[in-house]
């Protein structure tokens, strides 16, 4: 018989070893898992990533910026560090929906995470 599950804690944090140092704000994504680095991580020691909350994430702004309405589905873009609406090819990570909306100038867009 399988062993019964057991509650470890409420999820908002994960554990996590970094291969190399990780900055405070730093997006990390493990396969379809997106957390946040709320503080600084040092390789090869433990630290932990935040996986839900809101936080305001990079995206294009300026002249070459686009409108993200409330609501958006929105992506990790890994390669520009930035976040799109667009789930790009290959797939980018989900990351989580706008929760108020950004103008096309604006250089960050406020994210409520979800897995």
């Amino acid at each position: 018989m399988a062993p019964p599950v057991t509650f470890v804690h409420a999820g908002d944090m994960v554990d996590y070893t970094p291969l190399a140092d990780v900055a405070a704000g730093d997006v990390v994504v493990q396969v379809d898992l997106v957390g946040v680095a709320g503080r600084s991580i040092v390789a090869a020691e433990k630290g932990a990533l935040a996986v839900s909350g809101v936080f305001d994430f990079p995206k294009t702004g300026g002249s070459g910026g686009s409108e993200i309405p409330v609501g958006t589905k929105l992506y990790w873009d890994a390669s520009g560090q930035v976040v799109t609406a667009t789930i790009g090819s290959p797939a980018l990570p989900y990351l989580g929906k706008a929760v108020e909306t950004a103008e096309a100038d604006a250089e960050t867009v406020r994210v409520r995470l979800s897995q």
